[in-house]
């Protein structure tokens, strides 16, 4: 880990560490997601985007090795800041309203990975490093495709549940 960045490669190093602590966290909120979630379906979506997250992480570590360099750990404190803040509500949520709280937790955390994608893109674009574009690119589509079915998922539970509640 750095103690001080000293250059665009050492801030872009550091970033992509960041994204690879990020997916590590988000691989674990997965498995707390699914078991968590009330609906089939939900929790097959969860399956389903661990599977991805696990492909990210080999495409991150991969990118690290053609920078030829060691994966490295960086903090991410804000993909932990969204995972205590979903397990709180998770906690105080009524059974019949968790995947409401899920699905919300899960389009934040979606937007937030893309952000990152986009900024590491961006760099490594700069940098002239098109292999790793091509690595973070398929991760960026991959969160753009995921943050669709999150989306679709929470119109689908909220016009449900409204249209109960009436």
């Amino acid at each position: 880990m750095f103690e001080k960045l000293n250059s665009p490669q050492e801030l872009f190093q550091y970033k992509l560490g960041a994204a690879l602590k990020m997916e590590n966290t988000v691989l674990g909120m997965l498995g707390d997601l699914e078991e968590a979630a009330q609906k089939d379906d939900l929790k097959q979506q969860f399956r389903h985007h661990a599977d991805e997250t696990r492909e990210q992480i080999r495409n991150i570590e991969q990118a690290f090795s053609v920078l030829g360099e060691e994966p490295d750990d960086s903090p991410c404190p804000a993909i932990e800041g969204i995972e205590k803040e979903g397990k709180a509500n998770i906690k105080k949520a009524d059974d019949s309203l968790v995947d409401a709280v899920i699905l919300s937790g899960a389009a934040e955390t979606e937007h937030h990975e893309i952000a990152v994608y986009e900024g590491l893109i961006t760099e490594a674009e700069a940098m002239g490093k098109q292999d790793i574009v091509q690595l973070l690119s398929q991760n960026l589509e991959q969160e753009q495709h995921t943050l669709e079915e999150v989306k679709h998922a929470t119109h689908e539970l909220a016009q449900e549940q409204f249209a109960q509640a009436r």
